[in-house]
């Protein structure tokens, strides 16, 4: 039988990589996947062992991931391990409700994995019988009706914690470096001893018959030249070693500072449009600096207060992607700061000019297509989706963890807009109106709103 396999699915690559030398060490293959899309796609040509799947990830998140893996018969057998750096009871209940065995802390240790592969008879049980077996992260806070504790929560929204996991993850491996060393000379000495005392015996005359075999003297200047030899040609080959591993630690490590700078830019510019913030005054309609890629840019509403406003594509999720993020990245700094009130998110759904029929779908008309040709002109995908299907179980999870870190003194809620509030006007419709210039607008009243009130 060939070794096991596991899958790792985390968007860190810092955290695959010390998950998978955790993993390598029991002699199982390990396979990596960057996001959710990515191992969804892994698993139509491969079946692996175990899954250790990252729960929160941009796009599709972990429990979206799991239940995708569970409702396909070829996959539905595979044991998911979810980890996760939020706590309560509310992600234990849910991953065991989509079909995870389980759910780990982000900071994983080596001996909860190897309880996890004894668990799941991935590798032989070596364990003491004084050992305790594998018990799924019960983390306090929400037992007995404590409030969970808000420094676990800023921790776990923290964007430096995968710098400390790498730095821990250095230190074991110079240990394990050093271990081997110690037990590569022994091995070595041992090796050329026995073999340089059986070439000098092999070079000496046999006894003449009857005569007593003299004693030969013991090589000692060979001896310990070799074992020199072998000790110096050991503790260079691990020096480089060392020395490459060192190397390649400390480019993710710059990488990762430079990811955490760029991070922490875009959370102060994005929280800096906030009332009471530092660009309280700004003009409408003014682009937030840092943020661009979110489309973040303050209201031209008049008579209203400034909210932030995100549009995203026809046919995307509203409260999905960069624009998930970027309430996250708001709701935990607002709780870090004790701040009492309300995160209140709008969705406001554009009327596009849409070609095709109900059978084929529609799409985006082409923005040469004159505005009387469109076959449609409103969002099938917003209008056909259900209130309870609005708010993704990501952003639930989000507004949990607020009102109970927060004691409700912080609440998160979301709803959908009026379709008459526009940030943008439509054109008027004439002969020669296009479907390019109907398009424009409405991608800009397709938007998210957020308030803090």
């Amino acid at each position: 039988m060939g070794a096991k396999r596991a899958l790792i699915v985390d968007d860190s690559k810092s955290a695959r990589l010390f998950l998978a030398r955790i993993l390598e060490k029991y002699e199982l293959d390990v396979d990596n996947a960057e996001n959710a899309e990515s191992a969804i796609e892994y698993l139509t040509t491969h079946r692996p062992d175990v899954i250790f799947m990252d729960h929160m990830m941009p796009g599709m998140d972990g429990f979206q991931a799991v239940q995708a893996i569970k409702n396909n018969p070829r996959t539905a057998t595979i044991p998911i391990m979810m980890y996760t750096s939020q706590e309560g009871e509310l992600y234990l209940g849910q991953a065991r409700a989509l079909g995870a065995v389980g759910v780990l802390p982000k900071q994983i240790k080596q001996a909860d994995v190897s309880k996890v592969l004894y668990q799941l008879h991935l590798v032989a049980d070596r364990r003491r019988p004084d050992q305790s077996s594998f018990t799924p992260v019960n983390p306090p806070g929400l037992v007995g009706g404590d409030a969970p504790d808000l420094a676990a929560i800023a921790a776990a929204a923290d964007p430096t914690a995968p710098v400390a996991l790498t730095v821990s993850g250095l230190r074991e491996q110079f240990a394990e470096l050093r271990r081997a060393l110690v037990a590569g000379v022994d091995t070595q000495t041992d090796r050329i001893t026995a073999e340089v005392r059986a070439l000098l015996l092999e070079s000496l005359p046999p006894p003449a018959p009857g005569t007593p075999a003299p004693r030969p003297p013991v090589p000692w200047g060979w001896i310990v030249a070799s074992a020199a030899l072998a000790i110096a040609f050991l503790s260079t080959a691990l020096w480089w070693r060392s020395v490459n591993q060192l190397n390649q630690v400390t480019s993710e490590l710059s990488d990762l500072r430079s990811a955490v700078a760029d991070e922490q830019v875009a959370v102060a510019a994005l929280t800096a449009a906030l009332p009471g913030g530092s660009r309280k005054g700004a003009p409408l309609a003014e682009p937030v600096p840092g943020v661009a890629a979110a489309g973040v840019t303050r209201s031209s509403i008049p008579g209203e207060a400034k909210p932030m406003v995100m549009p995203f594509p026809y046919g995307s999720e509203a409260l999905g992607g960069s624009r998930l993020d970027a309430i996250r990245q708001l709701s935990y700094r607002l709780a870090r700061e004790n701040t009492a009130g309300v995160v209140d998110i709008k969705t406001f759904a554009g009327r596009f000019c849409l070609v095709g029929n109900s059978v084929d779908g529609f799409s985006l008309a082409p923005d040469e297509t004159l505005f009387a040709k469109c076959d449609l002109v409103g969002n099938p995908a917003e209008d056909a989706l259900p209130p309870a299907q609005r708010i993704p179980l990501a952003l639930a999870n989000i507004a949990g963890d607020i009102r109970h870190s927060t004691h409700g003194a912080l609440q998160v809620q979301a709803s959908m807009g009026s379709p008459a509030v526009l940030a943008v006007q439509y054109p008027p419709v004439s002969s020669d109106l296009t479907a390019g210039e109907w398009n424009r607008a409405a991608s800009a009243n397709n938007r998210v709103e957020i308030r803090v009130r």
